[in-house]
């Protein structure tokens, strides 16, 4: 009996962290864009709230250009390649030269902390 509720227990721990996640609804993966280009977020699971709101399930998004989602606990940094969406903002314009760039959406508490790879997402875009 032990190890069904051990079990059970691990399946619905396991079932609420799958049901935390980021995506893109805009632009898709592998999408050729001409700058500015829209990016729009979304979330499953957390709440969007301004940076400094410290509540559970809370936080607020980030895009970083050219580089890779962040670990837990770890500060998004403040300059040209991570940019903030510090007021809760799901959307944004983006101004890219032309070339390839992996974008790579990464959700973060009210401090700017990572809620980790698990709340991120990362895709491919062409500027033409």
């Amino acid at each position: 009996m032990k190890k069904i509720m051990a079990a059970l227990a691990m399946a619905l721990a396991a079932g609420a962290a799958a049901a935390q996640s980021v995506d893109f609804t805009e632009p898709k993966d592998g999408a050729v864009v001409s700058s500015p280009f829209k990016v729009k977020f979304a979330v499953t699971g957390m709440e969007v709230k301004p940076a400094g709101t410290m509540d559970t399930n809370t936080g607020h998004h980030h895009l970083i250009i050219n580089g890779d989602s962040m670990k837990v606990g770890e500060s998004v940094p403040f300059d040209e390649t991570h940019l903030h969406f510090g007021k809760g903002q799901t959307e944004t314009e983006v101004k890219l030269p032309p070339g390839t760039y992996k974008l790579t959406m990464q959700f973060a508490n009210g401090a700017h902390q990572s809620y980790g790879p698990g709340l991120s997402k990362t895709i491919t875009v062409t500027v033409k």
